[in-house]
């Protein structure tokens, strides 16, 4: 529940602040002296990244033993705090830092260690953390989409194997995986929760089939993943057979308590404000009425803060995210849209022109405008999907209503 509280012994707020200000403090040491400069003008030009340029920052994570500090200490993890958890991501971002990639170390990684068996984990945790193995996740579906209940990819047991037919799309990065972690219909049951499972696929497989997706960004981030025939060892099946929808929605809530992304909205924000310091614009907006408008967007973030800040510092980390995951989802994605489409608005007639090609480069350019004008655009296009993906902003909504109200 949202106001529930927790029977827990506390250290004293000052101890908890000055811990909070020095894990911070280590996390800006990082993004100043050890994140590739090159990543870090990427993000801050919002260019599209290379699968080389997210190896590149994972290898300077690994350094410190971060590239998956949340996982438990017996898996190779640092065992961060919830809190600690947002801190990295929040500093991380706002210092330049990509977006880290999740498939591997933020879902199916959790998933394997907490449901897998032994011979799973000694099979998949280590190159996850070696940045060697990358997966990609097949949850959607043309007909199942927010609604993962009615995915339709059948996987039929045959001997020693499971035999998989069906789609899957709007996979990101699938391009670039090793593996894919899908759900899959193993039995028809009354109940269309039940009778899916978890199951691991080598994307080398014959039979697996994937065709790029370009947004309207001009990037590759999606794709169609096809799947013929394709037979999987019955070893790759994670826990229970039927039992994956239990998985999906421990992966998921671990998804969502990341999508408040307030440290992307702070460094797209401080951009935004520079650029009405320094370029005037040629939209014919006033600037004390639209100053005014980018105070509310400050305000609404200061707020996002204030209450992740709030929760992570009393989220049990041994119990799954409340409706508080899901408000944090629907808050971070909407002011992500506000702030980038404030900034497409000061830009004016210079945010008309966006040629792709030009956000795919090693470096910031732009026909008219501002060098930065391009990857502005970019941004601004490719956030429209931020109230869809991780669980469309409607469904959020309906989990608050039911969860929270009794509705």
């Amino acid at each position: 529940m949202l106001h529930a509280t927790l029977d827990v012994e506390r250290e004293p707020l000052s101890n908890t602040l000055d811990a909070e200000d020095g894990f911070r403090q280590q996390v800006r040491d990082y993004c100043t002296h050890e994140l590739p400069t090159h990543v870090r003008d990427k993000v801050r030009a919002n260019l599209f990244m290379t699968k080389q340029d997210h190896v590149d920052f994972l290898r300077s994570l690994a350094r410190r033993g971060w590239v998956a500090g949340h996982w438990p200490k017996a898996y190779g993890g640092a065992q961060w705090t919830p809190l600690q958890r947002f801190i990295f991501e929040e500093e991380s971002t706002l210092g330049g830092a990509p977006w880290l990639i999740p498939f591997g170390v933020n879902y199916v990684g959790p998933v394997i260690y907490t449901y897998g068996n032994d011979a799973q984990k000694k099979r998949f945790l280590p190159p996850i953390l070696a940045s060697q193995v990358w997966w990609a996740q097949g949850y959607s579906e043309p007909g199942a989409g927010s609604d993962l209940a009615g995915i339709k990819t059948r996987a039929i047991r045959n001997g020693e194997h499971y035999v998989v037919n069906g789609q899957k799309i709007w996979t990101s990065y699938v391009q670039w995986a090793d593996w894919i972690f899908c759900l899959v219909r193993t039995s028809e049951e009354s109940r269309p929760q039940q009778g899916i499972s978890f199951l691991l696929i080598d994307m080398r497989t014959p039979g697996v089939t994937v065709r790029p997706i370009k947004t309207m960004d001009g990037c590759h981030h999606v794709n169609e993943v096809f799947f013929d025939d394709v037979k999987v060892p019955l070893e790759n099946l994670v826990g229970e057979e039927g039992r994956g929808w239990s998985y999906a929605k421990f992966l998921l809530s671990n998804e969502r308590i990341l999508a408040a992304e307030t440290g992307h909205s702070m460094r797209a924000l401080e951009h935004l404000k520079s650029l009405v310091r320094s370029v005037p614009s040629d939209s014919g907006l006033d600037r004390g009425v639209f100053e005014r408008r980018i105070g509310r967007i400050e305000l609404k973030l200061h707020a996002l803060r204030a209450f992740c800040l709030a929760y992570g510092r009393s989220m049990d980390p041994s119990q799954p995210p409340g409706v508080e995951a899901s408000i944090m989802k629907i808050r971070g994605s909407e002011l992500q849209q506000d702030i980038s489409e404030a900034t497409f608005d000061w830009l004016g007639r210079s945010s008309i022109v966006y040629d792709a090609t030009l956000v795919n480069a090693p470096h910031a350019s732009s026909h008219v405008g501002p060098a930065d004008t391009s990857g502005a655009v970019r941004e601004y296009l490719h956030v429209r999907a931020a109230t869809i993906y991780g669980g469309s902003n409607e469904i959020q909504r309906n989990i608050i209503a039911k969860a929270e109200l009794g509705l």
